[in-house]
């Protein structure tokens, strides 16, 4: 889903085709990639398992020529993006750990893996990353990758303590598309400078 959404930008955006599977490719693994370097899993997986490539050219494709049918689909699209964020943090988080880094790390690498991809489409397009606006999308990767490592750490059965690190991003991050749920914004008003 997060190839979607970077192609759906693109589109918006009146990028050609290259530059919206670009952003499809960027938004769907820059965040695995960039976790992937910090911790020394190179090359990074999305580069070599051929996968990451035709599913993210087949989303950036579908979104370029069926646009409309994709942007009617935005409701559902927020919601697998969700999902999307649950996975992505809790699959993040456990390869960190699988390396040996430390809890703080681990849940770091999580978020990252998470809203790396988004933050890079934002950014190849010059806006602010929706990561640092949005409603609680960074957090809900932050407490979906905290419950995981947690449990990890607690030695826990395995199964049950993903379920509930992914349940527990997609929740919050549900909610928060449902009822505006955000953090406070910084209010900068604007002194007038004295006339020399």
């Amino acid at each position: 889903m997060f190839a979607i959404s970077g192609a759906t930008i693109g589109v918006r955006r009146r990028l050609d085709l290259f530059g919206v599977l670009v952003l499809s490719f960027a938004a769907s693994t820059a965040g695995g990639v960039a976790r992937d370097l910090l911790i020394g899993a190179v090359p990074p997986v999305a580069l070599i398992d051929w996968r990451y490539l035709a599913a993210s050219a087949a989303a950036g494709l579908i979104t370029f020529y069926r646009f409309q049918l994709v942007d009617r689909l935005e409701q559902p699209v927020l919601i697998s993006d969700a999902a999307g964020l649950s996975l992505f943090a809790v699959t993040g988080a456990l390869k960190a750990l699988s390396f040996g880094l430390g809890p703080v790390s681990c849940i770091l690498l999580g978020m990252l893996t998470g809203i790396g991809g988004g933050m890079l489409r934002d950014i190849l397009v010059a806006r602010i990353p929706m990561v640092l606006r949005a409603e609680l999308y960074a957090i809900a990767a932050l407490v979906g990758a905290g419950v995981t490592v947690i449990g990890v750490h607690l030695e826990l059965p395995r199964v049950p303590v993903i379920v509930a690190g992914a349940l527990s991003c997609f929740t919050l991050r549900f909610m928060a598309i449902r009822y505006g749920w955000r953090l406070p914004i910084a209010e900068h008003r604007e002194t007038e400078t004295p006339h020399e």
